[in-house]
């Protein structure tokens, strides 16, 4: 079976999740205060707690989600899926376990597999945010899932 490509692109406008685990929720709002001007011009989301402390800090619209534990970070998976998130921005804490750590996982992995750049880390966020290609469009490839569906209903 052949893993064909359809290749997407990401709008200069970028639709942008902002999530943060609670001892990371500090840091992600100085974080969008630092980057304020370049993020006034995206399209911003998020789960729960963090949208509205976001909103709330800085005065950016951050459109809210549920909070991860309640389902957030699926709804943000299925945005994802649906090709209307196409940037993340997942301030982490890798030292607490969290309840959800499933659905944290299977959003990495959706990330993984639509292409979509995720920064877990205030470094690699920085340099995510501050690309030529944040205000470019952007062409990536990803499998061409409708295709390969298809494909394995008329092999199986």
């Amino acid at each position: 079976m052949s893993r064909n490509l359809l290749t997407l692109t990401i709008g200069k406008q970028k639709s942008i999740a902002l999530i943060a685990h609670d001892a990371k929720k500090a840091d992600l709002m100085e974080w969008c205060e630092e980057h304020k001007d370049i993020l006034s011009k995206h399209f911003l989301c998020g789960t729960g707690t963090t949208a509205r402390m976001i909103t709330d800090k800085t005065g950016l619209p951050v459109k809210g989600y549920n909070s991860g534990p309640l389902g957030g970070d699926q709804q943000v998976g299925a945005k994802i899926v649906e090709g209307r998130i196409d940037f993340v921005i997942f301030f982490s804490d890798p030292l607490t376990a969290a309840p959800h750590d499933p659905d944290v996982k299977a959003l990495l992995r959706i990330a993984q597999v639509y292409d979509i750049p995720i920064a877990n880390n205030r470094a690699t966020a920085d340099f995510l945010i501050t690309s030529s290609l944040m205000n470019e469009e952007y062409d990536h490839d990803v499998i061409d899932f409708q295709r390969n569906v298809a494909e394995r209903a008329n092999t199986l």
